[in-house]
């Protein structure tokens, strides 16, 4: 019997959904997820407790909102187009769950987060790299983060060394977090359908958080993932690179009250690392986490900072 009354409550909610066409706005990336049998898959990937808070990005019409909010404590959404806001809020007004619901207005990237457990969002394209530093900054810490992005977008956050996708983003994102593909989204789910396919992933934060200043470590990925298919030292050895680690090597001294040995190099210091027998004829393309860690460390040792 309850393959029935779900099979009734599909097409109802099918029917409540084709009811509610609103016209997506493509210039703010919005493709409504207009398949109920994903958004239900979706909700439940996220394993919401009663005593969760949601956030939720990007609630559009409030096809996943309404769910969302049948099994957590409460949701915040955040939504930049006003109209969508008003739609959301009529689609819950008068119903048992219309008190759970509270709606922030305003850009992601900019609006501050409330404390939440569990991050759900369909991501315009547009946000998603700012979107997930944002979450993998985020504290106090959340549980999970299930979150739709494009699928070029979605391999990269889990890419391996050595695969073409693999770029600063999956190295940042694989420091701090876990990330597991969950599933694919053909783009016939969505309205109006994309130009791409989807692909659904959950973001664990690594907790406890490793020991690592992320600021000086992003700066040296950033730097080697430039020219990921060069070797360390023709990446490390050139002028505007080795101008930057000289200053920022004055100010790391200054800051710590330490006074310079003029007759040291930065180039000799980069030469002596990157000659290592670990990283002789390395390219960050092909390197892993702890691969970075290692040279991170190295370059520390010797008063070299990439931030």
């Amino acid at each position: 019997s309850t393959g029935a009354t779900n099979g009734t409550s599909v097409k109802k909610n099918q029917k409540q959904i084709s009811a509610n066409l609103v016209a997506p706005n493509t210039s703010l990336g919005q493709h409504f997820l207009k398949n109920p049998a994903v958004v239900t898959a979706i909700v439940e990937k996220a394993a919401i407790k009663p005593t969760d808070v949601v956030l939720e990005i990007g609630p559009g019409t409030g096809n996943m909102t309404v769910p969302l909010l049948q099994k957590s404590k409460k949701v915040t959404a955040i939504e930049y187009d006003d109209r969508m806001t008003r739609e959301v809020l009529k689609r819950v007004e008068g119903t048992n769950v219309e008190h759970k619901l509270s709606i922030l207005q305003g850009d992601a990237i900019k609006v501050a987060f409330p404390f939440f457990d569990v991050c759900v969002a369909n991501v315009p394209y547009q946000i998603s790299s700012a979107l997930v530093f944002k979450l993998l900054s985020h504290r106090p810490m959340f549980r999970c983060a299930v979150m739709m992005f494009q699928e070029e977008f979605a391999l990269r956050l889990s890419a391996k060394p050595g695969h073409a996708l693999y770029c600063r983003l999956s190295v940042n994102c694989q420091l701090l977090a876990k990330v597991d593909q969950l599933m694919k989204v053909g783009r016939n789910n969505f309205r109006p359908p994309p130009k791409v396919e989807s692909r659904v992933v959950r973001i664990e934060l690594r907790n406890p958080p490793p020991p690592v200043n992320f600021q000086e470590w992003d700066g040296m990925i950033r730097l080697l993932f430039n020219r990921k298919n060069k070797t360390l030292r023709s990446v490390l050895h050139n002028k505007s690179t080795i101008k930057l680690l000289e200053s920022n090597m004055r100010t790391h001294a200054a800051v710590n009250n330490q006074m310079l040995d003029d007759s040291v190099k930065v180039e000799d210091i980069v030469e002596e690392v990157v000659s290592m027998k670990q990283f002789q004829d390395q390219r960050s393309g092909k390197m892993d986490l702890d691969d970075f860690l290692e040279l991170l460390a190295e370059f520390n040792k010797r008063g070299i900072h990439f931030a």
